[in-house]
């Protein structure tokens, strides 16, 4: 495994074995959809769901895989708009399996084959890309729980 990885400005949630990494400029929603997966994996509509890390993570490779980290000084912290920041369970370290591009430009109605993954240190990784305008909880839940037909 690399030493650390390096710090990046997203959110990570493990939700069953995999983490979903949320990417998006400030403001785009990465902590809100973090605590709707949490919310969603205490209700039964996912596996169970915690948070990673809010706002910085650290990746790392180890074999072919992502392996995503809190940022040290972050563990355990996530900003609830309205609430202000608030400590919630955490886990230390997750695969990741899923990231979501929020106000992704290339997201369409029937998106292509290409934009649904992306490359993070020569991994290939399920990507989807979410518009500003668009809820990403449901599009997340669906990659989640069913398959491609």
């Amino acid at each position: 495994m690399s030493e650390g990885g390096p710090s990046v400005h997203a959110t990570a949630v493990k939700v069953g074995q995999i983490a979903v990494l949320i990417r998006g400029p400030s403001g785009s929603g990465k902590s809100r959809l973090a605590f709707d997966l949490i919310m969603a994996g205490r209700s039964g509509v996912l596996e169970r769901a915690v948070l990673v890390g809010d706002d910085r993570v650290h990746l790392a490779t180890v074999g072919n895989e992502i392996e995503v980290r809190p940022a040290p000084v972050l563990a355990g912290l996530i900003e609830i708009r309205g609430l202000g920041i608030r400590r919630c369970d955490f886990v230390e370290h997750a695969t990741v399996g899923l990231v979501v591009d929020l106000d992704a430009q290339d997201a369409e109605r029937l998106p292509a084959a290409e934009s649904l993954k992306t490359s993070i240190f020569g991994v290939e990784i399920p990507r989807i890309p979410v518009s500003r305008d668009y809820s990403p909880l449901p599009l997340v839940v669906a990659a989640l729980t069913t398959t491609k037909s």
